[in-house]
């Protein structure tokens, strides 16, 4: 049966309304994805690039560590410091007192208890997420015993809540596997966010302190240099009195 004339045009107006459109689509298809690339929160563009080089570190080993803390349980002396890993004086205190404090003699005698806390950086009440990401991941790290090298390569690769792209998921993985990690058991526990409840009860615990800036440095449940970094010189001090009962 033959087709009419009518029919084949009506087929074909059809045919051409349809291809319209389909291109109409693809157009606001593509204007939306535009839009996106150039409107994309910094987030989904960090987390789009991939690790990139980073500063590498040499393990290395502390006596009586134990997880996020350094020391003999039994101390006299309890020394409780919470940190940001984007804040900058916690990254110069990192790399200065506290190295110099966690190879003292105070450690190795047994006098000293050092534990390390989580307190991220806020950003309008709610956690700034490269902050969380580092700390849960350092945790992460923790749980195979790596929690120093975890914290040392992340200052020496820190980046600021202003700054935003040095914390990705893509570095913070590639930092473990640089140290060695079991990349299955890490990864899990990173994308389960598993340890966030611990920071956030961390953070809480810090405030309760009266600790409002990092780092926060407490010793023996006191802040010793309230608004400022302290210095080893201060550490001793404070270690020197509460050793000899006055504090």
């Amino acid at each position: 049966m033959s087709i009419s004339k009518r029919d084949a045009i009506k087929a074909q107006r059809t045919k051409k309304k349809r291809q319209q459109r389909r291109n109409t689509l693809l157009w606001a298809v593509g204007i939306i994805i535009v839009l996106l690339l150039l409107f994309a929160s910094p987030t989904i563009i960090n987390a789009l690039k991939p690790a990139g080089t980073f500063v590498r570190i040499t393990p290395a080993a502390y006596p009586m560590e134990n997880g996020k803390a350094i020391g003999s349980p039994n101390a006299k002396v309890k020394i409780v410091v919470y940190e940001d890993y984007q804040c900058p004086s916690c990254k110069l205190f990192t790399e200065n007192d506290e190295k110099q404090l966690l190879t003292s003699s105070y450690i190795t005698n047994g006098q000293v208890y050092y534990e390390l806390m989580m307190f991220p950086f806020l950003d309008a009440n709610s956690i700034t997420k490269e902050s969380h990401q580092a700390a849960n991941a350092s945790m992460c790290a923790s749980d195979q015993g790596h929690f120093w090298d975890y914290h040392a390569i992340l200052f020496a690769n820190q980046g600021t809540a202003e700054n935003a792209g040095a914390f990705t998921d893509k570095r913070l993985q590639a930092f473990a596997e640089s140290l060695g990690l079991d990349m299955n058991a890490f990864n899990s526990c990173f994308k389960a966010n598993k340890f966030s409840t611990q920071i956030e009860a961390e953070l809480q615990q810090g405030r309760n302190a009266g600790v409002t800036g990092t780092p926060g440095v407490l010793v023996n449940g006191k802040i010793i240099t309230p608004g400022y970094i302290p210095s080893y010189d201060d550490l001793k001090t404070a270690i020197d009195t509460a050793l000899a009962g006055g504090g």
